[in-house]
C-alpha cells in the first residue's frame, strides 16, 4: 500500500464536518449582527444562537435555560469547580479522582492553596473509580464531587450514574467532565444524576474554541468573570456566534448517529486492538469492555512511545501518547501511573483514537505499518536485547 494520511487522534481534536462548516459559514459574513443588539440583524442572530443552545441542551436531555455556552471543556470545568467553591464562601472538601484531566486536577490544586481539602481517589488497574470509595471519602463539609465520564487517555468509562446517585443522596453537587463522551455515547443528565457537566465542540466534529456547561436548576454558583449580561452573567462577553452555531449543528448530527457510529467504531477498535496485541509484548491499557468506542491505548514493551509516534507519522499515521494538553512532558502520564504501570511501560504507550471518517482500510494500513516499526525499534533497544 502507498503512504497515506490516516488520522487516529480524534481524542485530541476532530475535523469539522462539511455540514457543520456550511451551517456556520453565513454567520461569518452575511449574518454578522451582535446577538445583544436590538436591531433586526442582532435579533436574527440571537434567535439562531438560542436555537443552537436548544440543540445542545436537547442532546443532553436538559432544558435550554440550564445550558451555558463557554470556550470549551477547560473553561467549563473551571467555571463549575471554582464557581461552586466561590459561592460556598469558605473552605470545604472536594472529591475527585487521580486520573482526571488537568483541567480538573489543576483547578483542584489551586483550590487547595485557597484552603479547600481535596481527596484524589485511586482507581483500579483498568482506571475505574469505585463508588464505594466515593462513599468512604465523603465528609461533613464535602460540597462537590468531580469524576470524568470517560478517561481521555485510556478510554475507560466511569460509573457516573452510581456516583451521581450517591452524591444526590448526600446533598453534594456532582460534576462530570464529559468532553470525551458527548456525541460518542448517549448522555442524559437526569439519568446520570449530574448537577454540572462539561462538553467541548471540537471533540465531536465541531469548531474549536466553543463548548458548554450544563448546570441543573437550583445549583448555586458565583461567576468567575464580570463585564456583561451574556450567558445570564455567568460567562460575560460577546458570543462566539459562528462557534455556537457550529456546536449546535455538530452535536445534533453526532447524537443522531450514535447507534450506527458506536457499532462501527467498536468493530474497528476491536480489530485494531487484536492486531496490535498480536505483535507480541503489547498490552492494552484501560478497561477491555467498558471503554469509549474509538479508544485504543496500548503499551509497546521495551520501546519508547514517542519513537513509535514519530515513525508512524513518517508513514502518514497520526496518533498520540495520551492527552494533547500534556505533550512535551518528560514525566509518564499520571493516568498510566495511576493504573499501576511502571515508568518504562508507561513511556511505551500510544493512543489511537478513532472517529468520523475512519474505515477498514485505515485499520489495515496501521496494522501493516506498525509491526515493522516496532521490530526496528526493538532491534535497537538494549532492554529488548538483554531480556
Amino acid at each position: 500500500m502507498e503512504s497515506r494520511l490516516v488520522y487516529m487522534d480524534h481524542g485530541a481534536t476532530t475535523p469539522v464536518r462539511k455540514e457543520v462548516f456550511d451551517y456556520m459559514a453565513p454567520f461569518l459574513q452575511e449574518r454578522y449582527g451582535n446577538p445583544s443588539s436590538l436591531h433586526t440583524p442582532g435579533r436574527e442572530v440571537r434567535q439562531a444562537v438560542e436555537e443552537a443552545r436548544e440543540k445542545t441542551a436537547d442532546a443532553l436531555g436538559a432544558n435550554s435555560d440550564e445550558l451555558y455556552i463557554t470556550a470549551g471543556g477547560t473553561e467549563s470545568n473551571n467555571i463549575a469547580l471554582r464557581g461552586v467553591a466561590k459561592k460556598r464562601g469558605k473552605p470545604g472538601h472536594i472529591i475527585t479522582s487521580s486520573i482526571e484531566h488537568h483541567a480538573v486536577l489543576d483547578v483542584c490544586k489551586d483550590l487547595e492553596k485557597e484552603g479547600h481539602r481535596v481527596t484524589y481517589l485511586p482507581v483500579d488497574r483498568y482506571g475505574r473509580v469505585d463508588p464505594a470509595a466515593v462513599q468512604d471519602a465523603l465528609e461533613e463539609d464535602t460540597f462537590i464531587i468531580s469524576i470524568m465520564a470517560a478517561n481521555n487517555e485510556i478510554g475507560t468509562l466511569q460509573p457516573v450514574r452510581e456516583i451521581g446517585a450517591l452524591a444526590r443522596g448526600k446533598g453534594v453537587y456532582f460534576h462530570t467532565d464529559a468532553v470525551q463522551v458527548v456525541g460518542q455515547l448517549p448522555v442524559d443528565v437526569n439519568e446520570l444524576n449530574v448537577d454540572l457537566l462539561s462538553l467541548s465542540a471540537h471533540k465531536l466534529n465541531g469548531p474549536k474554541g466553543v463548548g458548554a456547561l450544563y448546570m441543573r436548576k437550583g445549583v448555586k454558583i458565583d461567576p468567575l468573570y464580570r463585564g456583561g449580561s451574556q450567558e445570564r452573567k455567568l460567562r460575560p462577553g460577546t458570543e462566539n456566534v459562528p462557534g455556537i452555531i457550529g456546536q449546535g449543528k455538530a452535536i445534533e448530527l453526532a447524537v443522531s448517529e450514535i447507534p450506527e457510529k458506536k457499532k462501527r467504531l467498536e468493530h474497528l477498535r476491536d480489530r485494531l486492538i487484536k492486531g496490535l496485541i498480536n505483535i507480541g509484548e503489547v498490552s492494552l491499557n484501560g478497561h477491555p469492555e467498558e471503554r469509549l468506542p474509538g479508544n485504543v491505548n496500548v503499551s509497546f514493551k521495551y520501546i519508547e512511545g514517542e519513537s513509535v509516534l514519530l515513525s508512524l507519522d513518517m508513514e502518514g499515521i497520526a496518533a498520540s501518547s495520551g492527552s494533547a494538553c500534556s505533550s512535551g512532558s518528560l514525566e509518564p502520564s499520571h493516568v498510566l501511573s495511576a493504573i499501576g504501570l511502571d515508568h518504562s511501560t508507561a513511556h511505551g504507550s500510544v493512543r489511537f483514537s478513532l472517529g468520523y471518517g475512519n474505515n477498514e482500510e485505515d485499520i489495515d494500513y496501521v496494522l501493516e505499518k506498525t509491526p515493522p516499526i516496532v521490530e526496528r525499534l526493538r532491534s535497537m533497544s538494549p532492554t529488548y536485547r538483554s531480556r
